[in-house]
C-alpha cells in the first residue's frame, strides 16, 4: 500500500478527522441525556445540590456541543472534495439522510439549546425541563440518522442500481432495517456509558481531592449506577451486533477473529500478533471449539477463514483483531467498576474506599476508547468496499484527486484541529477543575419547603474537615 497514493492519503483525511469529531457527539449524546434527567430531578425535588450539578455540566456541555459542531463541518465537504465518486453514486441515499439529521436533529439542537443556556429565568421551570429534552432527543435524531447512512453502507439493502447509480426503492427498509435496529442501539448505549464514566470519574477525581464533596458522591453514585445498569445490555447488543457481521460480512468476521484458514470446529484465537505476510498468528493463545461457539452456538460448527475469499476482497486483519479486542476489554473494565461500586455501595465504603476510586477516575476514557476502537473494527473490516459488495474504496474517490491536493488539506486539518481541540481540553479541564459553584443561584424549583441536599450529605456537603476549595 502506497501511503501517498491518494485514495491511502483520503482515507487516512477521512479516518483522522472523524475520529476527532466522533469524541464530541459520543459525549454530548448521553450528556445531553444527563442533563435533562438532572433537571427533571432537581424540579421533582427542590434539591439545590441537582441544580448545582446541572449548571456545572451545562458548561461542559456547552463548550463540548461547539467542538463537535466545529470538527464536524469538515466531514460534510470531504464527501464532494475527496469522495466525488461516491457522493455522485450513492447520493440519492446518503443525501437525505444527512439532510434529514440537519432537518430534525439540528432543527431541535438550534432551537432549544439557547433556551438551555440563557432561558432559565426567562421561561417556566417546566418549558425548560421541556427544552433539555428536546436537545436530548436532537442529539439522539443525529446519531439516528448518521447510522442509519453507516448502517445502509455496511449492509445496503432496499436499493436498486439505475444506469450505474444506486436509487432508494425502500426507504422503510434502508431506516429501519434490523442491521440498523441493532447497530444504532449499540452505539446509543456506548454514548451513555462514556458520558457515565466520566460522570463518575469526575465524582472520584472531587473525592479524592476532598473538594465538592456532596456534587462528587452525586456524580459518583449517578455515573456508576446508569453504567451497571447499561453495561449488560450493552453486551447484549454488543453480540447482536456480532452476529450481523458474521451474517452480513463473513470476511470482516474471519478477520476480527483472524482466522486465516477455514475451521471445523474453530478455535478462538484471545490474543495473538497476526501475521498479514505469512498469513498465520504469532504468539497466539487460543480456545479449542470455542470460536465455533462464539460464531454459531454450536462446538463442531465450521467457520469461514480469510482463505475462502479472493485476495482482493480480504480486509487487513491487524486494526480489526485488536480493534474487537480493545473495544471488548473496555466494556469488562466498565463492567467490573460498575458492578464493584454498586457492591461498595451497599456496603456504605463506596466515598471512602480510596483503592477503588483511583481506578474509577482514571477510567474516564475507556467509553471513549470503546467508542473509537469499535468504530475502527467496523470501518476497516468492511474494506476493499465502501458500500459493501457494490462500490469498492478504490473506485469512489474523486478521479481528478491529486496526492498533493489531499496532502495539503490533511496537514491543514491537522494544524487546525491541533490549535482548537488544545484550547478546547483546556478549557474543559479548568471548568472540571473549578467544579459546580459554591451555591446555585436562586432557581424556580429552590423553594425553602423543600430538601436542600441529599440525605446524608446536609453536614458533611464540603466534605471532610468543611474544605470546598482544596
Amino acid at each position: 500500500m502506497d501511503i501517498l497514493d491518494p485514495v491511502t492519503l483520503s482515507r487516512i483525511q477521512f479516518g483522522f478527522v472523524i475520529s476527532f469529531h466522533i469524541i464530541f457527539p459520543s459525549f454530548t449524546i448521553g450528556l445531553a441525556a444527563w442533563l435533562a434527567t438532572i433537571e427533571a430531578m432537581g424540579l421533582a425535588t427542590g434539591n439545590l445540590l441537582y441544580r448545582r450539578v446541572f449548571d456545572f455540566w451545562l458548561r461542559v456541555f456547552a463548550v463540548s456541543f461547539g467542538l463537535g459542531v466545529v470538527t464536524g463541518i469538515v466531514m460534510a465537504f470531504q464527501f464532494g472534495t475527496n469522495w466525488g465518486v461516491l457522493a455522485e453514486r450513492t447520493g440519492s441515499i446518503q443525501g437525505p439522510l444527512l439532510g434529514y439529521e440537519a432537518f430534525t436533529a439540528f432543527l431541535l439542537e438550534a432551537t432549544f439549546f439557547g433556551v438551555m443556556l440563557l432561558g432559565r429565568d426567562r421561561v417556566s421551570p417546566r418549558f425548560y425541563l421541556f427544552a433539555c429534552c428536546m436537545v436530548s432527543l436532537g442529539t439522539m435524531f443525529s446519531s439516528f440518522w448518521i447510522l442509519a447512512n453507516n448502517s445502509w453502507m455496511q449492509v445496503p439493502v432496499g436499493h436498486e442500481i439505475v444506469d450505474g447509480r444506486i436509487v432508494p426503492a425502500d426507504w422503510r427498509e434502508i431506516v429501519l432495517g434490523p442491521v440498523m435496529m441493532v447497530r444504532w442501539p449499540h452505539m446509543l448505549l456506548a454514548a451513555f456509558l462514556t458520558t457515565a464514566m466520566c460522570v463518575s470519574a469526575t465524582g472520584a477525581w472531587y473525592l479524592l481531592r476532598r473538594v465538592h464533596f456532596a456534587e462528587g458522591r452525586a456524580m459518583l453514585h449517578w455515573g456508576l449506577g446508569l453504567a451497571a445498569v447499561l453495561i449488560p445490555v450493552q453486551l447484549y447488543f454488543g453480540h447482536l451486533t456480532g452476529l450481523y457481521v458474521y451474517k452480513h460480512q463473513p470476511a470482516k468476521f474471519a478477520a476480527i477473529e483472524a482466522r486465516w484458514h477455514t475451521e471445523q470446529p474453530a478455535s478462538e484465537v484471545l490474543i495473538a500478533w497476526p501475521d498479514q505476510s505469512e498469513r498465520r498468528n504469532l504468539f497466539a493463545v487460543t480456545v479449542p471449539g470455542l470460536g465455533s461457539f462464539i460464531a454459531s452456538g454450536n462446538w463442531t460448527s465450521r467457520e469461514t477463514g480469510l482463505d475462502a475469499f479472493a485476495p482482493e476482497d480480504q480486509p487487513p486483519v491487524l486494526i480489526p483483531f485488536f480493534g474487537f479486542r480493545i473495544m471488548v476489554a473496555m466494556g469488562l473494565i466498565m463492567l467490573a467498576l460498575s458492578w464493584g461500586g454498586a457492591l461498595l455501595r451497599l456496603a456504605g465504603r463506596l466515598e471512602t474506599a480510596r483503592w477503588f476510586l483511583w481506578p474509577t477516575f482514571l477510567a474516564f476514557p475507556t467509553g471513549f476508547v470503546a467508542i473509537l476502537s469499535g468504530w475502527y473494527t467496523a470501518e476497516v473490516g468492511r474494506q476493499p468496499w465502501v458500500v459493501y459488495g457494490i462500490l469498492r474504496t478504490k473506485d469512489a474517490v474523486t478521479p481528478s484527486l491529486q496526492t498533493g491536493d489531499v496532502l495539503v488539506s490533511l496537514i491543514g486539518y491537522m494544524i487546525v484541529y491541533a490549535i482548537v481541540y488544545s484550547f478546547g481540553i483546556r478549557y474543559i479541564y479548568l471548568l472540571l477543575r473549578e467544579g459546580p459553584a459554591a451555591q446555585a443561584e436562586t432557581g424556580p424549583y429552590a423553594t425553602p419547603s423543600r430538601p436542600m441536599a441529599l440525605a446524608g450529605d446536609a453536614d458533611d456537603a464540603n466534605g471532610p474537615g468543611g474544605n470546598r476549595d482544596g
